[in-house]
């Protein structure tokens, strides 16, 4: 086990590295929080291996040990929630939060809810669209 652990402590490393550099260029990074939109609730609950892929572009964060934040940005056609990630240097959670705020005083995504009937599977047909 000390060999991987070995291994996944060069990972994390070379990881925080490419994250430093990045932020050497600029004082924030923002992405989507998952690779695709929010799915209906209960839909993959007997799949772990895609719900874990459902979080692996917020990984890197944690991984890194750098802070990182999540605001709702949108809705789907079929009315399911979109999230985007903002990651900030290490100790700048100053930074990181008060972006998300500004972020969230310029829209309103944040006082918006999808109605409960389209967070289940089996929800509205494609195109039906939560009104921005």
């Amino acid at each position: 086990y000390d060999a991987y652990y070995l291994k996944a402590l060069k990972v994390r490393r070379l990881i925080r590295e490419d994250y430093d550099h990045a932020f050497a260029q600029v004082d924030l990074i923002a992405g989507p929080v998952t690779p695709t939109a929010a799915f209906p609730l209960g839909a993959k609950v007997h799949d772990p291996l895609a719900m874990y892929l459902f979080d692996l572009y917020t990984v890197g964060t944690n991984l890194a040990g750098i802070p990182g934040i999540s605001v709702p940005c949108g809705f789907t056609r079929d009315g399911l929630p979109i999230g985007l990630h903002l990651q900030a240097p290490a100790f700048e959670e100053s930074r990181l939060l008060a972006a998300a705020h500004q972020f969230q005083q310029a829209t309103d995504w944040h006082t918006r809810r999808p109605a409960l009937e389209q967070l289940h599977a089996g929800g509205p047909a494609a195109g039906d669209a939560m009104q921005g």
